[in-house]
């Protein structure tokens, strides 16, 4: 049967109840996807407004609960940054509901590949032992790995704002309100919970953030500490900086969507293009590297201790946002407890999708917003007379976000274990190094969210691979 119109809606609403869809539909289904994503190039462009999100991993009742916080499709427009299944207990559900979604609205849902998106991958971690269980036979797997190799490398998201619309909402329980900045202030940040409460905002060039809140940065969710990163870049090897604060980025810049990282092998976006993505993810090249490197606190590049990918440092992220017009690199693949996370001035972001990971990390997690600028053109630059100041409310007494820490978990000072949490959890720990330093980044607006209600979970079928985290 060819799946389409109504049987799509069917379809997809038997995904949502969580049932899989008949194997001839899921191959219907796999066969208009690869129509779709062959048409794309291996840089996919996205105009803002976008929400983009993190690894999902196959925990479906945490994407339920990540539509219901950022708002359904086609309402809003998606971006996912790949690592779709293995690890949770519902890798189809999830990945064929999202592929129905991309079917049925394709200029609303953007898909980009992960390095779990693999042949390889799926055998050890779960996915394709799925397929097997719920279907009797490999079929279905071998499928969606065909759909695997047409999904794009990365995306470039183009026209979004400078400044945020601060959110007419309530502030979180425990947060004061002389700790968030006045609405007509130039807001770069603000975080929001589930309930869409305010827990933080952050005004562009709040210079009045305490130097010591920033230095505190240890992190238990990532590779290495944060530690204080040289501010005068500008391109790599030149003293050149248009700014009194170094030329971190690109104020005209788009924003780079890749999974993992970047690759000494690619220096410019255009070699992305080049590459020839419809192949199964090599175990090294241009291509496994931008499924698999991390950033990390290093100068240049250095091993992975993944066995696959590099890792790179601040100038070598500095390096490529200048030589590319890029205002921020956003990527997943990564657990970050805090659900999101900045680094090397605010140039890039991990942003993670999966609470609760494996269903015993105890982690949170996001999703980040950019709102569209109002012309539509671009990001909009900014001289440094235009910025906004002050922020958090702060005064030299030491109230506000920066002097004690406060503002963004989940309003209020609980984890989600209901341990209570410490200074080093909180504002360091997901804006880095970047606090405190005159900053040109997109307006950003973070949605925290913590794991589906566990009655609203079904019983799973079995427990995941566990131990090695990819």
């Amino acid at each position: 049967m060819s799946i389409g119109g109504s049987d799509l809606d069917r379809a997809i609403a038997q995904l949502r109840a969580c049932r899989p869809i008949p194997e001839n539909q899921v191959r219907e289904l796999c066969y208009k996807a690869r129509e779709l994503l062959i048409e794309e190039g291996n840089v996919v462009g996205v105009d803002a407004p976008v929400t983009i999100c993190g690894d999902i991993h196959g925990q479906f009742h945490d994407l339920m609960e990540l539509f219901r916080v950022g708002g359904d499709v086609p309402d809003t427009n998606y971006l996912f940054m790949g690592d779709f299944v293995d690890r949770g207990f519902y890798s189809l559900e999830s990945f064929l509901l999202l592929l129905c979604l991309k079917v049925r609205y394709p200029d609303r849902i953007t898909l980009i590949r992960g390095n779990h998106e693999s042949r390889q991958i799926t055998t050890v971690y779960g996915f394709y032992d799925e397929c097997l269980r719920k279907y009797g036979s490999a079929n279905v797997w071998r499928y969606c790995c065909e759909v695997f190799d047409y999904l794009a490398l990365g995306a470039l998201v183009t026209g979004a704002a400078t400044s945020l619309t601060p959110t007419d909402g309530p502030i979180a329980e425990s947060i004061q309100s002389m700790d968030i900045p006045d609405a007509d202030c130039d807001i770069e940040i603000e975080t929001l919970n589930a309930n869409g409460e305010i827990m933080y905002r952050y005004a562009r060039n709040s210079d009045s953030h305490s130097t010591a809140a920033s230095q505190t940065n240890s992190n238990p969710a990532s590779s290495s500490p944060l530690g204080p990163t040289p501010s005068n870049t500008g391109p790599a090897g030149t003293g050149a900086t248009s700014s009194s604060n170094g030329s971190s980025k690109n104020e005209t810049g788009a924003v780079l969507c890749v999974h993992g990282g970047l690759s000494p092998l690619i220096d410019s976006i255009d070699k992305i293009r080049l590459l020839d993505r419809k192949q199964e993810v090599p175990h090294e090249g241009a291509m496994c590297d931008l499924l698999w490197s991390d950033p990390d606190e290093i100068d240049g590049w250095g091993l992975s201790p993944r066995g696959a990918g590099f890792l790179f440092g601040a100038d070598i992220v500095k390096h490529f946002n200048h030589r590319n017009d890029l205002s921020l690199i956003a990527r997943a693949h990564q657990l970050v407890m805090e659900g999101f996370k900045e680094m090397f001035e605010s140039t890039i972001v991990t942003v993670w999708s999966a609470p609760n990971y494996c269903y015993r990390c105890g982690n949170v997690a996001a999703i980040l917003e950019l709102g569209e600028d109002g012309s539509n053109a671009g990001f909009v630059p900014r001289s440094n007379g235009e910025r906004g100041g002050g922020g958090g409310g702060t005064t030299a007494s030491g109230g506000g976000a920066g002097g004690n820490g406060r503002g963004w978990v989940l309003g209020s000072n609980v984890g989600p274990n209901g341990a209570a949490i410490g200074e080093n959890r909180r504002l360091s720990s997901v804006l880095g190094d970047g606090m405190g330093r005159p900053r040109d980044g997109p307006g950003r607006r973070y949605r925290v969210f913590e794991a589906a209600p566990q009655d609203s979970r079904g019983m799973p079928a079995k427990k995941p691979v566990a131990e090695y985290f990819l």
